[in-house]
């Protein structure tokens, strides 16, 4: 009967070592090839797939070179080369304001402190935290994106609902060794098999630890609902 371990250490490492296990090489899946790259792909991400962002990004980086290109872009001609990605408006404006004040304050090198990146418009934690790992290998805390908070309520090893609260929540039960890969982890098994609507339960390397699983519950954790 699919039930959370004696304690969420027990669950979460539990967790972990299966899915290591199922997906040994996961990783990021934004195409980048600097820092600058990454965060701009990063901020494009937010409430987007990554595989839409791969696509505007392919022509997006070939087209602009540098901060100062970005921070010196018309702001309605950036928004358009980006104007099939979610709020590009937005994001547009977030990018020519990060660029510039990278230019301005970080002699046009992207940030290595979660303080000066969040300083950045546009960019929060998460953001930052993709920024570190991934651009500075610095890892400072969990990157909480849809799947991470998902399956983190649906396996029972949070109760928090803010990505913030999350992270804070999951960090002394995640061992930090692990605290980057347990982003990509739940990101693969969260593509793969714990979908956010209609998740294969019954074929799900975690069914039997699981206190959300639709073999033997009734509810999903996660959003707190019966399942259909």
């Amino acid at each position: 009967m699919g039930t959370r371990l004696d304690s969420r250490h027990d669950q979460t490492l539990e967790v972990i070592d299966r899915l290591h296990d199922a997906y040994p090489d996961t990783t990021i899946s934004l195409n980048f090839s600097s820092r600058l790259e990454l965060l701009i792909a990063v901020m494009l991400s937010a409430q987007c797939t990554d595989e839409r962002v791969n696509k505007v990004t392919a022509e997006l980086f070939d087209k602009y070179d540098g901060a100062e290109e970005y921070a010196a872009a018309d702001q309605e001609e950036l928004a358009e080369d980006i104007s099939s990605i979610t709020y590009y408006n937005n994001k547009a404006k977030y990018i020519r304001s990060a660029c510039t004040d990278i230019i301005e304050e970080h002699d046009g090198e992207v940030p290595d402190s979660m303080d000066d990146l969040t300083d950045l418009m546009g960019v929060g934690r998460k953001t930052a935290n993709v920024v570190l790992q991934h651009g500075h290998e610095i890892v400072e805390g969990i990157v909480v994106d849809t799947h991470v908070q998902r399956i983190s309520r649906r396996l029972g090893i949070t109760e928090e609902k803010r990505p913030e609260a999350i992270e804070q929540d999951l960090m002394p039960i995640v061992p930090e060794e692990d605290w980057q890969w347990y982003t990509h982890l739940m990101i693969t098994h969260g593509r793969e098999t714990c979908t956010a609507i209609n998740p294969d339960c019954s074929e799900c390397l975690l069914e039997d630890i699981c206190p959300s699983s639709k073999v033997d519950n009734e509810v999903d954790l996660a959003s707190g609902e019966p399942w259909d």
